[in-house]
């Protein structure tokens, strides 16, 4: 068991800074993101889902742009295209399945 605030934030792209937890199977990301940051268009092998907790963020995924607000959610498919514009300062949280080698 861990406490959130235990667990170093990490800043994976500007203004993007990840609190990761991973499972065997499976990663849980606690991100905060700086009003103005960018995750440009990319993909992976990992379904994602995330959950807007407050601000505003707007995300194109598979072509199509979504203003995500505060209690939206959103699953994105394995291998679809997606970005990301966070319009205010953002708290979300995404999970991925698989678990993402690459945040540990």
């Amino acid at each position: 068991m861990q406490h959130l605030n235990d667990i170093p934030a990490r800043q994976t792209i500007p203004g993007f800074f990840g609190k990761m937890v991973h499972g065997d199977s499976s990663s849980l990301v606690f991100w905060e993101i700086r009003k103005g940051g960018i995750s440009p268009e990319h993909k992976h092998v990992h379904e994602q889902i995330t959950y807007i907790v407050e601000g505003e963020l707007e995300m194109t995924i598979g072509g199509e742009k979504y203003l995500m607000t505060a209690g939206t959610v959103h699953v994105i498919p394995s291998n679809t295209p997606h970005s990301a514009v966070a319009i205010t300062d953002c708290k979300l949280i995404d999970s991925f399945a698989p678990a993402r080698d690459d945040y540990r």
